[in-house]
């Protein structure tokens, strides 16, 4: 097995010592712990974004972008390594933490030093791999795969319209507190010269504010959320015919 070293420990309250095996390989538990590293951590929230579910809308999104890039205005994307590179975009935050974004920006020294942080995270990361796997998740995590180059607007894009996202929820809640966030990230948004992430702004955003029911697209046929349910559960179990007496 890779790298597992083993080693003799004392029990707790005895003379006795117990076999300690290190654990084979212990990135993707490190990985999994990203559900429990908050963003925003500067604002308050009515309800707390993680970055595993922030990294979740990221690779949607990214996908999004990248199918819109090749369907609407004629590029050759990969959808699905857009993707993927979402996943681990903020991989090096299990180690760093999330650093908010006015202060990661406030000066170009800070990005530079909180740049080489991140670098040396990736590179704790990659080396809890066995040797074989290193480079291929070096290139994800620092997104330099042959394609990558041309995927990095679109995640960096993908990455901005999930925080106005969060901003919309916010502010449909009731907090203020995201009203500046939104206006500077949607003009950062725009400022990208992107048209795959304006037309996503401009084509699903708006949709981000409306309730489940207001979502539905059934509602064109003079449906209701609950009735266009039961049109499908209707489709795919059978109908309760009179029950059978028992014998007896």
């Amino acid at each position: 097995m890779y790298n597992k070293k083993v080693r003799r420990e004392p029990l707790a309250g005895s003379c006795e010592t117990r076999e300690w095996r290190e654990p084979a390989c212990t990135v993707f538990a490190m990985l999994s712990r990203m559900k429990y590293i908050n963003r925003w951590g500067l604002m308050r929230n009515t309800r707390s974004e993680n970055i595993c579910e922030h990294s979740l809308e990221v690779a949607l999104i990214a996908h999004a972008l990248a199918t819109v890039g090749n369907q609407k205005f004629g590029k050759s994307y990969n959808p699905e390594r857009a993707a993927l590179l979402a996943v681990f975009h903020d991989a090096p935050e299990i180690i760093t933490g999330d650093m908010p974004t006015p202060v990661k920006y406030h000066s170009e020294e800070i990005r530079r030093a909180y740049g080489e942080v991140e670098d040396m995270a990736v590179e704790h990361l990659v080396s809890m791999l066995p040797e074989e796997l290193r480079e291929e998740y070096r290139k994800i995590m620092t997104m330099n795969g042959p394609q990558d180059e041309a995927l990095k607007p679109l995640v960096k894009a993908a990455d901005k319209i999930s925080a106005v996202i969060k901003c919309v929820e916010e502010r449909i809640s009731g907090n203020r507190d995201f009203s500046k966030a939104e206006q500077t990230i949607t003009q950062a948004i725009r400022d990208m010269r992107l048209p795959e992430a304006d037309y996503f702004m401009d084509e699903f955003l708006p949709s981000y504010g409306l309730t489940i029911e207001e979502q539905d697209y059934t509602r064109e046929a003079g449906l209701k959320f609950s009735e266009s349910s039961q049109l499908v559960f209707s489709k795919v179990l059978p109908e309760k015919g009179p029950r059978k007496k028992k014998r007896g």
